[in-house]
């Protein structure tokens, strides 16, 4: 007999508003099949983002639309011998909605951190909601750094590199990466100098009719050429703005900009091999890096997970 477990996944998130006070609030619900209270949450479906799942299931269980922030922890426990679930959770901005009962959850509480944790029925909630706490999430703002989609192999591309276009795979990409940056709020998209970074934002500036500025500091060789004027102007695109700024950028300029600005502000990077079509989303409490964490593909049929 095989000893092998099965995990299965769900994402979820500590999904926060700001009171009429002046607070910070977090939603907890309850389930009527379970009598319990908790922090929303729910099965991923096959090659779905966990990020996507998470901001699915809490409007779905809330009635709230929401941006994705920060992740926060990823919780694990047994649902039986031989099979274990695994829970990811993000912060979640309540950007408006109402709720409504459902087969799912059928109540709802708005309540103080210190509250939730006090009305939620299970250690793993508790554990979510104080690494949301660990940061206040009023002075946390987000950049989004993308590496470009697919564009076929340099040596079979005949003409200015510059203006070497996406594949098809790389056209799929970039579509799949609208709704990804879409649960970020996305607003304003800034390109390195490069036809494919700036394909890869086209879908995207289609969907928001915003122009893409072109990032000429950006490219590979210019942050070889002048790998601090890259920092720098890397730095004044993280500064808070309303909405999030994302920044695409190629895999050679990308990677060491990241390795050096997480070196200075003493932030661990996520194992991540960086492919194309990839998303990392930077938290910063003013000019200081706190977080970092890392997206696959979203194409259609990647797995997520």
């Amino acid at each position: 007999m095989s000893s092998a477990t099965r995990t299965v996944w769900a994402a979820g998130a500590v999904l926060w508003r700001i009171s009429a006070a002046g607070k910070v609030e977090v939603a907890v619900v309850h389930r009527k099949r379970y009598d319990d209270w908790s922090l929303p949450k729910g099965k991923a479906h096959d090659g779905e983002l966990l990020v996507a799942t998470a901001a699915r299931e809490v409007t779905e269980e809330t009635g709230h639309d929401g941006r994705i922030g920060r992740a926060l922890e990823t919780v694990s426990y047994s649902l039986k011998p031989g099979v274990r679930k695994k829970v990811a959770y993000w912060s979640m901005e309540s950007t408006g909605g109402r709720f409504v009962a459902n087969h799912e959850t059928d109540d709802i509480q708005w309540l103080s951190v210190d509250g939730a944790q006090r009305t939620v029925s299970y250690g793993a909630d508790r554990k979510v909601l104080k690494a949301f706490a660990a940061q206040d999430v009023r002075d946390l703002h987000q950049l989004v750094v993308v590496r470009h989609a697919k564009a076929g192999r340099r040596t079979r591309f005949s003409g200015d590199d510059t203006q070497r276009p996406l594949d098809d795979e790389g056209e799929a990409q970039a579509e799949a990466l609208v709704g990804v940056l879409g649960l970020y709020g996305v607003r304003h998209l800034h390109a390195a100098d490069r036809l494919r970074c700036v394909q890869t934002l086209v879908p995207l500036s289609q969907e928001l009719r915003a122009d893409i500025v072109v990032e000429p500091a950006l490219t590979e060789e210019a942050y070889a050429a002048d790998p601090a004027e890259a920092r720098e102007r890397l730095r004044t695109l993280a500064a808070p703005v309303a909405g999030v700024r994302v920044v695409c950028s190629q895999g050679r300029a990308i990677a060491p900009l990241l390795k050096r600005w997480a070196a200075d502000d003493q932030v661990e990077l996520p194992a991540s091999r960086n492919r194309k079509g990839s998303v990392w989303i930077l938290t910063l409490h003013g000019e200081t890096l706190i977080q970092a964490d890392h997206l696959p593909s979203p194409f259609p049929g990647k797995n997520g997970h």
